[in-house]
């Protein structure tokens, strides 16, 4: 459905602006009977497909084109209606905006747009006239009743009403209870909120919609595009960009509580994008438009040719970086107002803050560091500068939280459990610890990397989570799942508790995790304890997510436990079915564990949400849960002075990553294990989880009122110091002393030694026996080499290498596993495993002819070179050609021209035995020809130079056809390229950026404003086809030579110049009448043909000719 006329806009006129295409060629109407036409031309609701079909069938080609030329006047005509609509509401939002506070004035006339100064002036002008006639009207009020009283003519009241209306001065409407276009009951914040958007919509002000997580925004919205629909009669189109996990969502809102709607959902692969798109999108069979992010990125050539009345962003942090692509791209999207949502605090960046306020009015807000210098500048208290910051936010900002307007709603209740670690967790601590010491304790100096700390943390929240998640902890093979993955691990070991309690409590749980593996673990633990479950991550297909969600959310559902990634499954799903959520680890962002909350704690929970976070005492995790604390009561504390920015950065610094990972070092590397109470032998009982609990909740009531107290001063002040808080110590003093805060790696224990006599001799005079000892020892594992295909090992030594792994292999009693795979293909796979098991049974070991074999081998390949020096070696090969050894090695860094020139002779004999090896191949010949071709040009082009005692002045270019007829660049401009060409080389280095240069330094050109202004990309193109127009002029010459004119012609006009790629009119024919291209022939001739061409090149070209004629005379 397409969008209808906005209120109060005028008809547009039949004397529309001609439209252009890309190429700036006037596109001509398609020719319609003065009889025929209706309405249809300016109707706004008309789309292309409802007026192609009336027209007289045609074949179809004209049909499409008379289609795609009706569809591009009718949203030309929409554009054009939509700029007069933005600048009658530029006006109204001024005059609001000026009427709230005089702040907005500083924003509005820095904008250096001076249409926006016109307005401006125009305001103020009739605010000096409005002035001026009420002091007047004052004066001669107080004259008495005989002043100048007299009946206002009809010409005064209707001017009088044209001003109020275009001030904006309609009654606003107002909703006092649920709108009747929306199926359902609104409570009575959300009718505030809707009121809030009507408000915004009648003054021209977009606006961010900025409520708490689960208060309904995503309703709020969609009964505002309601109201516009019924209300205000505009159907759209609107553009709604969501999150891809919320476009269901989405649309299922919209059935549900305005199904009137036409919902296009613009998702899928290309193909059913492209049946989308051709079908609804470019008919416009649609009043609202969702697509996701990634959506708006990939089909921007089609979004972007719509005057969308609002363009409506869900979480809209995504834009606060205006250097993004999407806050790039969205904001080139022609709209006449925006609206943002998103249920996290605005962050106290004024840069990113301002981004937003910019993309919602770009004419009140559109330099930014006016913006910035103006907060910054305040020689105020820092409470002045934030009560006006709140000001100028007021009117487009508008955040309600859950405790203040949904009473029904219980608080959440959080609790945050230390778990203490298991054993096997301490010493895989231990072993991370030790692993880096140095980094551990800050002793490797200025060159010490912050990734490196940035590793051994990740390492450390892994060991806290789960010790399986390291390769080698598991015991096995063969892998069971059984007890040990629950008394491994201190977290296990209370959610096992947990889950049990609250199984029995009727409640269900959610669980968040960052790590995918980490719900790997969880799921073998959920099939183990046998908990009915689903699971959510970022690899989970859009319909699987959709599936689950429902499964779970079902009337009389048996799943118990959800498992989702805290980042994949904290956003768009509702699951109010469940009141305990369990947050198995931190996001280093408060505000992604906050959203994962509220996937239970929101509208349509009859419970009270209970959430346990847990948290690895006396380990990195205390620290990473205190950050995160901190980090949101700067969020509560919403937007403050930039100068606060540089102390309050998301990303860690190293100071604070080292105070992170000493936090409870020592206790791990103490000897009395007091951090580890769980294992085989230990059982958690009852009342230990109520201890952990109550210790809990003391221990999270501590860490609130530490910080609820704090200021944004005591904040920054904590953050600067908190690297150097470990074990209640304050080490701010230290400077490079280490000694102070060493922390020593664990003790070696030491075996206790039995000296014996017996023992002694009996192992010295041992003459090969048999041993009386009953074990047979495990045979190691046999050490193989990689082998890959380009390092040109011989055939037989992966055959040999495997022969060896099966023996091993049934050495050990390996048993093949079942592979994965769909259950109708079980028998084949039973197959394919049994064969292979037989294999390991029918295994025997090397012959030591073999083994010497094998060992010879491996010293034949290329074991040297790695896959980049590969690929280096294939590169290298395009660029020199596959002979230029020495070239190649410049190419291959890492490799001597002998080393290059040994392995190119083995490549180009066993090439076929790589993967793919076409590819390679074409690689490497295509670049051969492009050298080819470019030492072919060279020649030609230095030929040509040598034919002119002074080329820049004398070079005659024999223009081509396409050339001369199409191209806007005169002669004496392409004698400088080809001069420039012959001075660089044609394949130097940087060189279009070269030419560029001498172009504008040199005083030939210092007022063709043309030439100076193009790119290197343009000068390129430009190049290119001269260098082809050279080299066919010599093919040409050679032709007629060898009495060959007229053969090969037709092929030379394929290779014409690469600006013509955008060409796509086909070739005209020769017309054997005789009829002669007349521009063609002078340009050909050099004649002085007459021709109203607007080819520079023939004009000069015949221009020259001309004056040697004269001189000639």
């Amino acid at each position: 459905m397409a969008p209808s006329l906005a209120p109060n806009s005028e008809t547009p006129s039949q004397a529309d602006t001609p439209m252009t295409d890309a190429n700036d060629e006037p596109v001509t109407s398609v020719p319609v009977d003065d009889a025929q036409m209706g309405d249809s031309d300016t109707n706004p609701n008309t789309t292309a497909s409802s007026v192609a079909g009336d027209t007289v069938p045609v074949d179809g080609r004209r049909k499409r084109s008379e289609a795609f030329h009706l569809r591009k006047s009718i949203l030309g005509k929409k554009h054009g209606r939509l700029d007069e609509s933005k600048e009658d509401d530029s006006i109204r939002r001024f005059r609001y905006l000026l009427g709230l506070t005089d702040l907005f004035r500083h924003f509005i006339e820095t904008n250096p747009n001076p249409r926006i100064k016109e307005i401006m002036a125009e305001i103020d002008r009739q605010n000096d006239e409005d002035e001026a006639k009420a002091k007047k009207k004052g004066s001669s009020r107080s004259g008495g009743a005989g002043g100048d009283r007299r009946r206002r003519t009809e010409q005064e009241e209707d001017a009088e009403l044209l001003k109020d209306e275009k001030s904006g001065g309609e009654t606003g409407t107002v909703f006092r209870e649920s709108p009747p276009f929306v199926h359902g009951e609104m409570r009575d914040y959300q009718i505030a909120g809707l009121n809030w958007l009507v408000s915004l919509h009648e003054n021209g002000i977009s606006g961010i919609l900025a409520d708490e997580m689960g208060l309904g925004k995503t309703l709020q919205t969609i009964s505002f595009l309601g109201y516009l629909r019924h209300v205000c009669d505009i159907t759209g189109p609107h553009l709604v960009a969501v999150p891809k996990s919320t476009l269901d969502n989405w649309k299922r809102e919209f059935h549900k509580w305005t199904p009137d709607v036409n919902v296009l959902v613009l998702q899928g692969d290309k193909e059913e994008r492209h049946k989308l798109i051709n079908e609804r999108l470019l008919d416009e069979d649609f009043d609202v438009c969702i697509t996701s992010y990634e959506m708006v990125l990939r089909e921007k050539s089609h979004l972007k040719k719509f005057a969308w009345e609002y363009i409506i962003i869900d979480e809209a942090h995504r834009i606060k970086n205006e250097e993004s692509s999407l806050a790039q791209i969205i904001r080139v999207f022609h709209s006449r107002n925006r609206l943002l949502i998103t249920g996290t605090p605005l962050q106290n960046n004024l840069h990113e803050l301002w981004a937003l306020l910019n993309f919602l009015l770009p004419d009140v807000f559109g330099d930014s560091e006016a913006f910035d210098q103006w907060f910054s500048n305040q020689e105020s208290d820092q409470d002045t500068v934030v009560q006006q910051l709140h000001r100028v936010l007021r009117p487009f900002l508008l955040r309600r939280v859950k405790s203040d307007v949904e009473k029904s709603l219980l608080p959440k209740k959080e609790v945050n459990l230390y778990v203490p670690m298991s054993e096997m967790q301490v010493k895989w601590y231990q072993k991370i610890l030790e692993k880096d010491i140095d980094a551990v304790n800050g002793a490797a100096g200025k060159r010490e990397s912050k990734t490196r700390l940035l590793n051994i943390v990740m390492q450390l929240r892994k060991c806290c989570n789960h010790p399986y998640l390291f390769e080698g902890a598991e015991p096995g093979p063969p892998y069971t799942t059984d007890e040990h993955l629950v008394y491994n691990a201190g977290k296990m070991s209370i959610l096992d508790k947990l889950l049990a309690r609250m199984q029995k409590q009727g409640s269900r749980v959610l669980i968040f995790s960052q790590m995918s593996r980490v719900l790997d673990i969880l799921e073998d633990y959920c099939v183990f304890r046998e908990y009915n479950y689903c699971r959510i991550d970022g690899t989970t297909a859009h319909e699987d997510r959709i599936a689950a969600i429902d499964e779970y959310n079902k009337p009389g559902s048996d799943k118990f436990v959800f498992l989702l990634t805290t980042r994949a499954g904290g956003l768009g799903i509702n699951l109010t079915t469940a009141d305990i959520v369990v947050l198995y680890d931190s996001d280093w962002n408060p505000q992604a564990d906050l959203q994962a909350m509220d996937r239970a704690h929101r509208i349509g929970q009859t419970k009270q949400v209970v959430v346990f976070r847990f948290v690895t005492e006396n380990a990195i995790e205390e620290k990473v849960l205190e950050r995160a604390a901190q980090k949101l009561r700067l969020d509560q504390l919403v937007i403050q002075q930039g100068r606060a920015q540089q102390q309050t950065k998301n990303a860690a610094s190293k100071e604070e990553l080292l105070g992170m990972i000493q936090h409870g070092a020592a206790n791990v590397f103490s000897n009395d294990n007091s951090t580890a109470p769980f294992n085989a032998d230990k059982q958690i009982s009852d009342d230990d989880i109520d201890a952990i609990l109550r210790k809990g909740e003391e221990r999270t009531a501590e860490l609130s009122k530490k910080y609820e107290k704090l200021g944004i001063d005591d904040l920054q002040k904590f953050s600067s110091e908190s690297a150097y808080e470990w074990n209640g110590k304050d080490f701010t003093d230290r400077k490079k002393d280490i000694g102070l805060n060493w922390i020593n790696p664990a003790k070696r224990e030491r075996k206790e030694q039995f000296y014996s006599i017996d023992k002694y001799y009996r192992q010295a005079l041992a003459t090969g026996g048999r041993t009386a000892d009953p074990k047979p020892k495990v045979p190691r594992a046999p050490k193989q080499i990689a082998v890959h295909d380009w390092q040109f090992f011989p055939p037989g030594l992966q055959e040999l290498q495997e022969k060896e792994t099966a023996y091993f292999h049934k050495e050990i009693g390996y048993k093949v596993p079942l592979p994965d795979g769909p259950e109708e293909e079980l028998s084949e796979r039973e197959a394919e495993r049994d064969l292979e098991q037989q294999e390991i049974d029918n295994a025997v070991p090397l012959t030591e002819e073999e083994q010497a074999q094998k060992a010879e081998m491996s010293e034949e390949g290329f074991s040297t070179w790695n896959r980049r020096d590969f690929q280096q070696f294939v590169n290298g090969s395009a660029k020199f050609g596959r002979t230029d050894y020495v070239g190649i090695a410049t190419e291959v860094d890492s490799k001597e021209p002998d080393e290059v020139e040994e392995y190119a002779k083995v490549f180009w004999k066993r090439y076929t035995e790589i993967q793919d090896y076409p590819k390679y191949l074409r690689v490497i010949e295509q670049g051969e020809e492009k050298l080819r071709k470019m030492n072919h040009q060279r020649k030609m082009l230095r030929k040509k130079m040598e034919m002119y005692r002074v080329p820049l002045q004398q070079l005659k270019i024999n223009y081509t056809v396409s050339t001369t007829n199409k191209k806007v660049y005169t002669e004496e401009e392409d004698r400088f390229l080809l001069v420039m060409l012959d001075k660089y080389g044609v394949d130097g280095e940087g060189l279009y950026e070269k030419i560029r240069d001498e172009i504008r330094e040199s005083p030939l050109f210092r007022f063709d404003w043309f030439f100076l202004s193009r790119t290197p990309v343009e000068i390129g193109r430009r190049c290119t086809t001269l260098l082809n127009t050279v080299a066919k002029e010599f093919e040409v010459a050679d032709e007629k030579a060898n009495g060959e004119s007229g053969k090969g012609r037709g092929r030379d006009r394929d290779d014409e110049d690469a600006e013509n790629d955008d060409d796509g009119a086909p070739a005209k024919k020769k017309n054997k009448g005789g009829a002669v291209n007349k521009q063609v022939k002078a340009v050909k001739g050099n004649s002085k043909a007459n021709s109203t061409s607007t080819s520079r090149a023939a004009s000069v070209s015949s221009n020259t000719a001309s004056k040697a004629k004269s001189r000639k005379k």
